[in-house]
């Protein structure tokens, strides 16, 4: 299953990047919303091959994945490979400049199922498509008005 939209930002494409490629950043705002999250890989800085495992309640069960970067190419694309028990899933950022302060960001996810259990349950989620679609796009402009504000705020870190 495939779901893509994409939101503008009102920031320049250069500070988008910083704060999407600010892996300690995201780790830490997961763990505020109880994801428990932990890097997995040796590497010194930030690139392709960083792993994370994550820990956290869904369907009130505990739920592993494991999620590796699989293409950086600053500033423009975060590309991501995401695997658990149930299902697997790729996800693309990518990061277009439309003028000297504003960014579209254009986002896609894949999903793909491993179990049975999990194909009935993708089934089940493509009998509601359009629902599906706005509930997805509306998280994303979320995500984007919160990164919005957050570049936007004059105490912001880099």
């Amino acid at each position: 299953m495939k779901l893509a939209t994409k939101q503008d930002i009102e920031a320049p494409i250069a500070q988008v990047w910083a704060a999407m490629s600010d892996f300690e950043g995201w780790e830490r705002s997961a763990m505020r919303r109880g994801v428990d999250v932990a890097r997995t890989d040796t590497r010194k800085s930030a690139g392709v091959g960083m792993t994370w495992l994550a820990n956290f309640m869904y369907r009130s069960k505990t739920r592993k994945v494991e999620v590796k970067l699989t293409e950086m190419a600053g500033p423009s694309l975060l590309c991501f490979h995401a695997i658990s028990t149930a299902v697997e899933m790729d996800a693309k950022l990518e990061l277009i400049e439309m003028s000297a302060k504003r960014t579209r960001m254009h986002v896609e996810l894949e999903v793909r199922p491993r179990t049975l259990g999990a194909r009935l349950f993708l089934q089940s989620l493509r009998l509601a498509r359009g629902k599906l679609d706005r509930k997805f796009e509306v998280k994303v402009a979320q995500f984007a008005k919160e990164l919005e504000e957050r570049l936007r705020s004059p105490n912001r870190r880099a």
